[in-house]
């Protein structure tokens, strides 16, 4: 879950970080737009400035000429010629104005046709000074009744206007644009600052929610701690309690394990006291411990009767009524048998007439094995001795 927010909170930060990234973006082009937008406004001011100023000076110009045309003055002489020499410098700057930018392009092919009336006009100054200097104005009367057309002005004027015009259509729809544009990127930033106070409350929900979770999780995590150390502690005293009792039957079972060992020592005592054969023999009829009177009589010692079957040393008499070792059917039935005739076979090779008896031991309700106690017959004891 962890992870989970985490991932969350950095994918919502990134998200923020591109939309003000692009808001700068979108602010600094929408700037560039505006401030090339400006430069163009202010050199389409100045563009309409210089045209007008030409119609200006044209309208100087034609006066001084006319004054000049009836008085023969050099001043009002030198005054169209000024003038028209201005007029002349006014078109050239706005024709400069109008060589950079795609927006200035159609203005070209009406700048060239104001730049040759503008040209012809002042070559017709010139004719019309020419003739009044060399005939009077008599020369200037033929002149314009030759050429009618050089008086009029109104083809600049038409030109002229025209061009300032179009510039202020252009103009009126820059501001348009610009309008636009400024409500363009005003819409976009404050989009931006909304959404990305949005995601910042949101965020903030996100980490007020994990905090809270996270609240929870401790308080679960101190709870369930608590409980554990309770069950620890009850799991303690009762592992406590289990030792000290474990303690006390290590100690009983140590007590019975010595009385145990005591009491073995003194049946093995009793045994090796008797005076008569004994052996303690398994179910399956094998020795398993035989008593010194055995070795002193037999000849044989105890490793070599240990795990043999009793039949090595004693040999019975095969019973009339069964083909089964008795010794067998009893350790079955869970029988004693007593003083039954058999033959003792000593290490010499000897045998001895005696009598034995059987006692079986029980575990309970099953038979485990016996002891076989045997003596010498009256005769073969006296023999023996």
């Amino acid at each position: 879950m962890k992870e989970n927010i985490e991932k969350r909170v950095i994918g919502l930060f990134v998200l923020m970080l591109a939309i003000l990234a692009y808001v700068a973006v979108s602010a600094v082009h929408n700037i560039k737009e505006s401030i090339r937008s400006n430069d163009w406004v202010n050199k389409t001011h100045d563009f309409i400035i210089q045209v007008g100023d030409i119609l200006t000076y044209l309208h100087a110009g034609d006066a001084a000429l006319r004054t000049y045309l009836i008085t023969g003055d050099e001043r009002d002489k030198q005054a169209y010629r000024v003038a028209y020499s201005t007029m002349k410098e006014r078109f050239d700057m706005a024709k400069d104005l109008t060589r950079s930018g795609a927006e200035e392009e159609p203005l070209h092919p009406r700048m060239v046709d104001l730049g040759l009336l503008i040209s012809n006009r002042m070559e017709m100054a010139r004719s019309v000074t020419d003739a009044r200097k060399q005939a009077g104005l008599e020369g200037v009367a033929k002149l314009f009744a030759a050429h009618p057309e050089l008086e009029s002005i109104n083809r600049i004027e038409r030109t002229v206007n025209t061009i300032i015009h179009t510039e202020r259509s252009l103009l009126s729809e820059r501001d348009k644009q610009q309008h636009l544009q400024a409500q363009a990127t005003k819409t976009t930033v404050y989009t931006g600052v909304a959404v990305n106070i949005v995601l910042v409350l949101f965020v903030f929900w996100l980490m007020r929610d994990d905090l809270a979770a996270r609240r929870q999780a401790a308080r679960a995590l101190e709870e369930a701690n608590a409980q554990l150390e309770a069950k620890v502690q009850e799991r303690t005293a009762e592992l406590v309690k289990t030792n000290q009792s474990l303690k006390q039957e290590n100690l009983e079972r140590r007590w019975s394990y010595q009385a145990l060992d005591h009491q073995l020592r003194y049946n093995q005592l009793i045994i090796n006291s008797i005076a008569e054969l004994v052996f303690v023999i398994s179910r399956a009829l094998n020795i398993s411990r035989v008593n010194p009177a055995v070795v002193h009589l037999t000849s044989w010692e105890p490793q070599e009767l240990i795990a043999q079957s009793v039949e090595r040393v004693l040999q019975l008499p095969p019973d009339p009524n069964s083909t089964q070792n008795p010794l067998a059917a009893a350790m079955r039935d869970g029988r004693e048998l007593q003083e039954r005739p058999a033959q003792l076979l000593c290490r010499s090779g000897k045998s001895i007439a005696v009598r034995y008896s059987l006692i079986p031991l029980h575990d309970q309700d099953k038979v485990v094995g016996g002891v076989l106690t045997v003596r010498l017959q009256e005769g073969a004891a006296q023999k023996s001795a």
